[in-house]
This record gives C-alpha cells, sequence and structure tokens, in this order.
C-alpha cells in the first residue's frame, strides 16, 4: 500500500463523516486561535508599555527623594522625605563626566486661566533641558530658554489641550495666563504628545523651575531627570549621582535612582512572562481537541470493524492499519490547526484595526508552537485508536464482532 493510498484511505473516512470531522476541526480551531490571539494580546501590551516607557528619553536617569529602605515600601513620590532634592543638588550632577544633561522637575496642579476661561492644569517648574530629555516637540513658539537656573521669567509653555481649551481659535503666543495667583506669557505651545506614564503632557503648563518653587512655595523638586551620554554610561552615571547626592548630604544616600534601562528590561520580563502564561492556559484547549480526536476515532475503530478486517484479509500488515488510523488523526489536528491559525490573524488584525494604539502581533514562537501542539496532541491521542485497530483479528472484524 503505497503513500498515496493511505492519504486517499484517510480523506474518504473523514469525507465518510463530515459533521463528526467539522466538530474535531472546530475544537482544533479555537485552540489554536486562542493561543494566537492571547500571546498577541501578552506581546501586543508589551510592547505598548515598554514603548511609552522608552519615549520618557534616551539613556535616563530619574533621581527620587528618599530611599525605599526608608519607609519599607516603594520610594515616596509625595511627602515628607528625609531630605528635601534641591536646585544645588540637581546641578551638582553635571559634576560627572558621564551626564549630559540634568533637568530639575517640580509638580503641581493649579487653576489656569485666559478672560473669563478657565480649566485646572498640571503644572510642571524645569529648565531648557527638559525639552531635550523629555523629546519633546513644539507646535508654535519656542520652548524655556537656556538661562541662569534661577532666573525666575514670567514665561510658559502650554500643552495642545491646554491651548485648545483657553484660547480656541485665537492666537495664544504672546498672551498672557493666570496661574493661581500669577501671571505668565505664552512663548510656545506643544504638539500633541498624549498620556505618558500617568502624566498627560496635553493637559500640562511648563514654567520655570524657580518659578514653580514660587508658585507653590516649595524649595524641594519633585525629581530630578538625568541624561547620561550614552547606553553603556548609564551604570557608571548612576553610581555617580549616589556617590554625588552621599557627599552633599552628609554622607546619606537618601535618593533613589532608577534607570530607564532597567524599567524597560523589567516589564519586559513580567509581560513575557504573561505572554507565556496565557499561551499556556490557552494551549489546554490544545490538548481537549486532542482528547475528542482520540474519543472520535476509537468510535470511528468500532464502526469500521469490517472495513479494517477486509483491509487485513487482503494483506494491509497492523502496522499499515496504524499508520492510516495516525495519517487521519494528523489531517485533522493539521488541517484544524491551520483553520485556527487563519481565525486567529484574522482577530489580531481586527483587533489592530479596532485599536490601532495596541500594536497586537503574536510572537512567531506562538505561531509555530501552536501549530506543532495542535499536531502533536492529534498524533499523541490517535495513537491509542491506531493501535486498537492495528489489533483487530481479521476474521472477527469481518464478521463485525
Amino acid at each position: 500500500m503505497r503513500a498515496t493510498d493511505i492519504l486517499r484511505f484517510a480523506l474518504q473516512a473523514l469525507r465518510g463523516y463530515p459533521v463528526r470531522s467539522w466538530l474535531v476541526l472546530l475544537a482544533m480551531a479555537i485552540g489554536v486561535a486562542a493561543v494566537v490571539l492571547l500571546t498577541a494580546l501578552g506581546e501586543g501590551a508589551r510592547h505598548y508599555v515598554t514603548g511609552k516607557f522608552a519615549s520618557l528619553g534616551s539613556h535616563l536617569l530619574i533621581i527620587l527623594p528618599g530611599r525605599s529602605e526608608t519607609t519599607g515600601g516603594h520610594p515616596p513620590i509625595l511627602g515628607e522625605t528625609p531630605r528635601d532634592l534641591t536646585l544645588d543638588d540637581a546641578f551638582a550632577l553635571l559634576r560627572s563626566p558621564r551626564i549630559e544633561r540634568v533637568a530639575p522637575v517640580v509638580l503641581g496642579s493649579a487653576p489656569a486661566s485666559w478672560q473669563r476661561r478657565e480649566r485646572e492644569v498640571t503644572v510642571i517648574g524645569s529648565t531648557s533641558a527638559f525639552r531635550r530629555v523629555r523629546h519633546l516637540d513644539l507646535a508654535e513658539g519656542d520652548f524655556l530658554p537656556i538661562m541662569e537656573p534661577r532666573s525666575a521669567p514670567a514665561i510658559c509653555v502650554l500643552g495642545a489641550t491646554v491651548r485648545a481649551e483657553l484660547f480656541g481659535p485665537e492666537r495664544a503666543l504672546g498672551q498672557w495666563v493666570r496661574l493661581g495667583d500669577r501671571r505668565y506669557r505664552v512663548i510656545g505651545v506643544l504638539t500633541p504628545q498624549g498620556q505618558s506614564i500617568g502624566l498627560d503632557l496635553d493637559e500640562v503648563v511648563i514654567i520655570p523651575v524657580t518659578s514653580a518653587q514660587a508658585l507653590f512655595d516649595s524649595p524641594s523638586l519633585f525629581r530630578v531627570l538625568a541624561e547620561a551620554k550614552t547606553r553603556e554610561d548609564i551604570a557608571s552615571a548612576a553610581a555617580d549621582v549616589r556617590e554625588i547626592i552621599r557627599h552633599r548630604h552628609e554622607g546619606e544616600e537618601d535618593v533613589t535612582v532608577i534607570t530607564q534601562d532597567a524599567v524597560i528590561a523589567t516589564l519586559d520580563r513580567i509581560f513575557q512572562a504573561l505572554t507565556l502564561a496565557v499561551g499556556g492556559i490557552a494551549a489546554i484547549s490544545l490538548v481537549v481537541a486532542g482528547i475528542l480526536i482520540m474519543n472520535v476515532m476509537l468510535v470511528s475503530v468500532s464502526e469500521r470493524r469490517q472495513e479494517i478486517g477486509l483491509l487485513k484479509a487482503l494483506g494491509a500488515s497492523g502496522g499499515k492499519i496504524q499508520v492510516m488510523f495516525l495519517t487521519e488523526a494528523a489531517l485533522l489536528s493539521l488541517t484544524g490547526a491551520f483553520l485556527g491559525l487563519g481565525l486567529g490573524l484574522l482577530g489580531v488584525w481586527t483587533g489592530r484595526e479596532l485599536y490601532p494604539v495596541l500594536p497586537l502581533a503574536p510572537p512567531p514562537w506562538a505561531l509555530v508552537g501552536a501549530l506543532a501542539v495542535g499536531l502533536g496532541a492529534g498524533l499523541v491521542f490517535g495513537v491509542l485508536p491506531a493501535r486498537r485497530a492495528a489489533s483487530l483479528d481479521p476474521v472477527q472484524a469481518l464478521a463485525g464482532r
């Protein structure tokens, strides 16, 4: 019996029981499609979150006041710390030969108003370096100019939404905006930036750092953003930051230095593990489909006893019978797997069209793995029916017993 005869026999057997065959195909297709969709969702979430952190800037170090050991938890975001970060601390970091630029940051909220329009906004106080560190683009006008850090000119840069809500079709450049009880002249407007790690940059007003300290009556900094000269300098720059702060703070290392690469690497590992977990959960459905193939083929062996007996009487060996049934199981599982692959990729494409902000894309290993697991499940669970068919006595099989 040639390979083409075995294949023809398997195809005829599948066509003889169309409803049963389609049910098995559907079970396998659902399992493969689930693996493709869930792993694509995990990969999309990974790329989205790591991309957001990457958009913060290049070779970035974030210096927070306080240490995790101080409170036994995460570094404090707002609230009391053992020692405040000051402007002098921030600019002292430029002593490190590995640090390119430093942007001190003061953060708060205040009502912004122009004529009769008013809106609550987030106020960021920083320097001209903030634009380079955070890779901000301007729609019109200029950013904060290079100036003596402690000077406090009454100027501001508006986020895109703030500009639209306060001025509408009117020209914003050169106008005076009131923040709290102070007035600032608009010198620039940012392009739409969107959300960036919990901060909507379209809803901000950026003013000089000293002006922000005066506005909020606080000499301390929210945090300091520093940019290393190269990627290779990041670890050394972080060590320099700790050493400089320790020297300025009487030997106490009371800051937390977070490197951008460390955050991205940690998030990448978390989401990769999550993708593997959801892919493994979805793969369980392929095992269920394999069990269904086994049950269907066991029933098929019982119903086709006379056919098997006739083949054996004509000289087909037990090994050939076993190969024929395994071929049938492989056709079922492989066809179902490819059908599920198509459905899964269609679902991924639909998801990208509906939610373009989420870069859905199944990893290559998931596509290959889903097909391999689907085919493997069909073959593994097809062994028992194939061996049972091969072990039938031809005389009893022809008699239907």
